[in-house]
């Protein structure tokens, strides 16, 4: 591990608990100097990069990332060791401590303090560049209307199981691209869920090393109601995983057991997670959509939820938009039931960066073109943002979002830090 050894006594390293992980990438996504890495089996924080800056806390949908041990400088735990690790070291004693030469630990031991330093320096933009992380704008709480949300009721060594009840191939039949939509009932265990939340799914077997798989995380698609209104249900929008991002061959696990399911199979399930990315209550809150592929899942939540509300004729929404975008039509889910829902209850935009013959387009292009209508809604207070899909897409939504605010003379430093600070934008990338 490339870290100076210095003798200054010991540091609180920050690490995170592979048995209750769920793999979900936030915390990696979020850290702002790139601390935490993983390979195909744990995530992990590099001693020599963590900061302490505590940004990754928040964020983290089971608590797997609030773990510290107090260890001598020289002996902090490699990378290389935590990739290993299928459960967390026990705490060293302070007899231990003392065997090893190192003292009390303070609050932030010097080398972490001058590590914060270095971190913060290495982020600076060089001179004439101008840098712009997208992530720094996504909100770690809920708007302020939103429900409670249940979290970790079933944590991994404690499953619940539940029932298929449905597997339907929501995109057009003969494509190799399948999205499924599952329904997963769960019988008399209580399993309440909010729009935005998200479950664990284990896949049965073990990997090449004879471990049990891990959960794989999946957002839930239906409202919290259930699927089917009054029904302790929920369903899922799971991609069949047949290459990675970079294109090449793979079969997923999980996605392909999902799909594979049968009606009447069990499954086992933990969760649910998730306590920020929630919509808003508040009648006349607005909604802006924006999503790739299965993103869609949070977002078909949101919208069956306000249309099962406007259709108990006691709801007066404010304004729903949605901004979708897919390789080709045929690989869109939901397109027709999309298609279907009444213009004046919700604006949608469809981008296809594959249709044969017509140029790549984008949720951030179809976003530029309707500037003057996302402008009224970054003015309006009500409005909330949700972004869900490819991590690819974040910055280049949220730069969209910036150039739409300050086209309308609106300062978006101050809209950014308002956008985050009220939970109005969210963002859930993978």
């Amino acid at each position: 591990m490339d870290m100076a050894v210095v003798n200054i006594g010991v540091i609180k390293q920050h690490l995170i608990d592979p048995e209750i992980c769920i793999r979900c990438n936030t915390c990696e996504a979020t850290c702002p100097v790139g601390a935490i890495t993983h390979d195909d089996r744990n995530y992990v924080v590099r001693a020599d990069v963590c900061n302490s800056c505590m940004a990754c806390i928040s964020p983290c949908p089971t608590g797997s990332i609030d773990n510290w041990r107090t260890m001598p400088v020289a002996k902090a735990y490699s990378i290389e060791e935590q990739l290993t690790w299928d459960e967390l070291p026990v705490e060293l004693t302070p007899e231990q401590l003392e065997a090893e030469g190192a003292g009390a630990p303070a609050e932030l031991p010097p080398q972490q303090a001058a590590l914060a330093s270095t971190a913060e320096q290495i982020t600076e933009p060089e001179p004439g560049t101008v840098a712009f992380n997208s992530a720094q704008y996504g909100a770690t709480t809920p708007p302020w209307s939103a429900a409670h949300a249940y979290t970790n009721l079933y944590p991994p060594k404690v499953p619940t199981t539940a029932t298929v009840v449905g597997n339907f191939n929501c995109t057009e039949a003969g494509y190799e691209n399948q999205t499924h939509h599952i329904v997963l009932d769960f019988g008399a265990m209580p399993f309440p869920v909010l729009e935005g939340q998200s479950i664990g799914i284990i896949p049965p077997g073990g990997d090449a090393n004879g471990k049990a798989h891990f959960a794989r995380q999946y957002s839930i698609a239906s409202p919290r109601n259930g699927e089917r209104p009054g029904y302790n249900n929920i369903s899922l929008t799971v991609k069949r995983v047949l290459e990675d991002h970079q294109g090449r061959p793979v079969r997923g696990v999980a996605s392909n057991y999902v799909c594979d399911l049968k009606v009447g199979d069990k499954v086992q399930v933990i969760g649910p997670f998730g306590s920020s990315f929630l919509m808003p209550n508040h009648p006349k809150s607005h909604i802006v959509m924006i999503c790739t592929g299965t993103g869609s899942a949070p977002m078909r939540a949101m919208t069956e939820w306000r249309r099962r509300l406007r259709k108990s004729g006691k709801f007066e929404g404010g304004k729903l938009m949605l901004f979708f975008g897919a390789r080709t039509q045929q690989e869109l889910p939901y397109f027709g039931p999309l298609q279907s829902l009444p213009k004046d209850f919700i604006d949608i935009n469809f981008a296809f960066s594959r249709t044969q013959g017509q140029p790549k387009r984008y949720v951030q292009d179809l976003m530029r073109e309707r500037a003057a209508d996302l402008a009224e809604l970054l003015k309006d207070g009500q409005s909330h943002f949700y972004v869900c899909g490819l991590k690819s897409m974040e910055e280049g939504v949220v730069l969209a979002l910036r150039d739409v605010a300050q086209e309308a003379g609106l300062d978006w430093d101050t809209v950014g830090a308002s956008l985050k600070r009220e939970g109005r934008l969210h963002l859930e990338t993978y």
